[in-house]
């Protein structure tokens, strides 16, 4: 080999270990705590069996056979899902004094919820990727509207599971510091944020149709029908859903949910509730029962509501800020719009960072039809 080519290749060769260094460092701290350390507190629940947790109805992360076709869907895809501009934002307002009915949403499912004078944070993630690496994996379509250090002070900080679009390591560090709420989260979540040194007395792990009293609000968790997992393991730590009630008014949040049946049963004991936020993104048919489709999300909000889905305001969660799945960038909101319409739900749709009062007019401007024509 002449000297010049050896010195390509070996450049090409330390470029190439350079790389894979920067994208393997901190992962093992991201991935979170493995089985051992959250089994003692998984193992104490009735949906945990065969060392992880169920749905109460058959699911499966992936259709059988589909493994394959989704790879290829993966490596073709282009730039499906992604706007073609750039996604507007809007400038957080947050009032020195949360007000009776409001939602702040950041992107993805980050919201504050401000209710009968309370804050409450849901899944917050603030990092360029939800992968344990900040160098591969699902990279933001759009800035985060407000430095995580800039959120006002919440009275509970609520996670739904622990895949890294919902759980953030990083997000979880600046909140330990920055806040001082406690993280209320699924059975054996708690064993991440003991990793990452999160105090003792700032973790609340609550099983399905618990719940917890903070202030005049009461969390409850609820069942949810997905599944969890950080690393090649599944299922080690419960996922839910969360109600969330102060006494004169009650939001839902869903997190990231299939349909399931249990809504109905969720309704009829705590609803009807004044706004639900329901996941309508990253749907696709060969996970069908993991993730909601739009339409569904419409039937879930009508559940949640005793039947009458005139009630409440949905605000749709988990769509526009990663490219998780395969349909176009809008399809989400633009579905949800037509079912809404037809099953006579209103719906408001916050710009990521627009705080939106619910007491008032709802906002009906098409934001998201600049960033896709």
């Amino acid at each position: 080999m002449k000297p010049a080519t050896a010195a390509v290749s070996i450049g090409l060769a330390a470029a190439g270990l350079s790389w894979l260094a920067r994208a393997a460092w901190g992962v093992p701290s991201a991935v979170g705590a493995g089985r051992g350390a959250i089994r003692p507190y998984a193992a104490g629940s009735a949906h945990y069996s065969d060392r992880k947790f169920h749905n109460t109805a058959a699911s499966s992360a992936v259709a059988a056979g589909e493994q394959a076709s989704i790879g290829v869907a993966m490596l073709t895809r282009g730039r499906s899902g992604r706007p073609e501009r750039p996604v507007p934002l809007a400038t957080p307002l947050a009032p020195a004094e949360a007000g009776d009915l409001a939602v702040t949403w950041f992107g993805h499912s980050s919201v504050v919820v401000e209710i009968d004078g309370y804050r409450v944070l849901t899944d917050p993630v603030w990092s360029r990727r939800v992968s344990p690496s900040q160098v591969v994996g699902p990279a933001r379509l759009h800035p985060v509207p407000v430095a995580a250090e800039a959120l006002p002070q919440v009275d509970a900080i609520v996670i739904s599971h622990d895949h890294y679009d919902h759980l953030d390591r990083d997000t979880v560090a600046t909140l330990t510091s920055t806040q001082s709420a406690p993280f209320v989260v699924p059975v054996g979540v708690g064993a991440h944020l003991r990793r990452w040194k999160v105090p003792e007395d700032r973790i609340v792990e609550l099983d399905w149709n618990d719940d917890v009293s903070i202030g005049s609000l009461t969390l409850t968790c609820l069942e949810a029908r997905h599944f969890s997992g950080r690393s090649l393991v599944r299922d080690t730590t419960q996922w839910a859903s969360w109600s969330i009630v102060g006494p004169s008014h009650r939001a839902f949040f869903g997190g990231d949910t299939g349909y399931t049946d249990a809504f109905v049963g969720i309704g009829e004991r705590l609803g009807p509730f004044d706004v639900t936020m329901l996941p309508v993104g990253a749907y696709d048919d060969r996970w069908r029962d993991i993730h909601m489709n739009p339409e569904e999300a419409a039937r879930a909000h009508a559940d949640l509501q005793g039947g009458d889905p005139s009630a409440g305001v949905v605000v749709p969660v988990h769509w526009a800020t990663f490219n998780l799945a395969f349909h176009p960038w809008s399809e989400p909101v633009e579905r949800l719009l037509t079912a809404a319409e037809d099953a006579r739900i209103s719906v408001a749709v916050p710009m990521p960072g627009q705080r939106v009062d619910l007491s008032r007019t709802l906002p009906n401007r098409r934001w998201w039809s600049g960033a896709v024509s």
